[in-house]
């Protein structure tokens, strides 16, 4: 039997004006994709109801305006769109390489994430410099992207892993702080989970904090702009402190 990607594509309110669609119930590639096509056919053709979309990891919260439509309504109206999803192609995705100093001063949780997992300092820094990450979505603060990494369940499966990591498959999943930091600087690199951030600006944030980049993620002027954007494909590069001193000062 032949599937379509919208298969099982659920509805539900969330708000008196927002409704969410989910693209599945975990996270994968398959919803990813589902996700950006969806984001794609919405900006090609914009539904005059609807204030704004919020993507997520495998589903879109669309906000509209209630006084104008109900979520029945706008339900049929984006059960079209999905219709049309298979035909989007999705452009290149672009790659983007961050560098990061680990450790010290810059990363103050990195000893700690090698006494959860019973790795050494080199071996934290390796796993994570060496998978590469998928922007699923942008959210917390602007230019904040939600990284993840670049597995499929499916794919897993066809290769016969069942589960099993091949080495170098990047840090096991790290808890958060069990007390968030009132004030995390700029540029911090952060695990929280199976996740990993960088902090656009300095805010508070739970998540551990294993390197600094001295690259600038969003810019406010003249024209508010992000380094990442939803799709692109991001890997760390780990950096000197001397390195990380001269780049900081280029970039200012």
């Amino acid at each position: 039997m032949v599937t379509s990607a919208t298969d099982g594509v659920r509805f539900l309110p969330a708000s008196d004006q927002t409704l969410m669609v989910y693209f599945g119930e975990e996270i994968s590639l398959a919803a990813h994709a589902c996700v950006v096509k969806f984001l794609r056919l919405l900006e090609r053709k914009p539904i005059p109801v609807v204030r704004n979309v919020h993507p997520g990891y495998c589903s879109v919260l669309v906000k509209f305006d209630a006084l104008a439509c109900t979520h029945a309504d706008l339900e049929a109206v984006l059960r079209g769109y999905l219709a049309r999803l298979e035909d989007v192609r999705i452009e290149k995705p672009c790659l983007v390489e961050i560098p990061v100093c680990y450790g010290g001063k810059f990363g103050p949780d990195l000893e700690d994430v090698c006494g959860l997992h019973g790795l050494t300092t080199g071996e934290v820094i390796e796993m994570h410099s060496a998978v590469e990450y998928l922007v699923y979505f942008l959210g917390f603060v602007p230019g904040f992207a939600y990284l993840g990494r670049m597995e499929d369940r499916d794919a897993e499966r066809a290769a016969g892993l069942k589960g099993k990591r091949p080495a170098l498959q990047g840090i096991p999943a790290t808890p958060r702080l069990a007390v968030p930091r009132r004030v995390v600087p700029a540029g911090s690199v952060g695990i929280a989970g199976m996740q990993t951030g960088v902090y656009p600006f300095a805010t508070p944030g739970g998540w551990r904090l294993i390197g600094r980049t001295p690259m600038q993620m969003f810019r406010a002027a003249p024209e508010a702009s992000s380094v990442l954007s939803i799709g692109d494909r991001v890997r760390f590069v780990s950096i000197s402190v001397e390195m990380f001193a001269e780049m900081e000062r280029a970039c200012r």
